[in-house]
């Protein structure tokens, strides 16, 4: 009987971009559903001066979107998930070698961003699947 040794090896050749299926539901999601809009509609809640960089608005929506998408129910499960799930990093934008952001950053970010925020995202979003044909 054959036994299997765990060999891990750094692949140069690797790209994200190959191993997520061209047909895949984030690559339709990503393809068909603009949030080019979701900056503007959060920009009153930064300042341009102060503090360290943010997690780009776009992708915390994104994660919102996952984590509705895949019925995950904390943010620490969402990103542990995150962190294994190819085609999540790529949704994303985040390259294998990318830590993901904290689950406790999202936390903030939630906050921050408030019940309004979050009601004209998703009102937006079913608007834009609406004229996409997709609901």
């Amino acid at each position: 009987m054959g036994q299997k040794t765990r060999v891990c090896k750094v692949h140069s050749a690797l790209c994200l971009e190959d191993l997520v299926p061209q047909d895949h539901f984030y690559r339709q999601l990503d393809a068909k559903l603009d949030l080019s809009f979701v900056r503007e509609l959060v920009a009153q809640e930064y300042s341009s001066q102060l503090g360290r960089p943010s997690i780009d608005s776009v992708v915390f929506f994104k994660l919102q979107l996952i984590i509705f998408s895949e019925v995950i129910r904390s943010e620490r499960q969402l990103m542990a998930q995150v962190q294994v799930n190819l085609a999540h990093r790529w949704y994303i934008g985040y390259d294998l070698d990318e830590r993901v952001p904290d689950h406790n950053s999202l936390s903030g970010i939630r906050d921050r961003y408030g019940r309004e925020i979050f009601q004209r995202f998703f009102e937006a979003i079913v608007e834009s699947c609406r004229a996409a044909g997709l609901v």
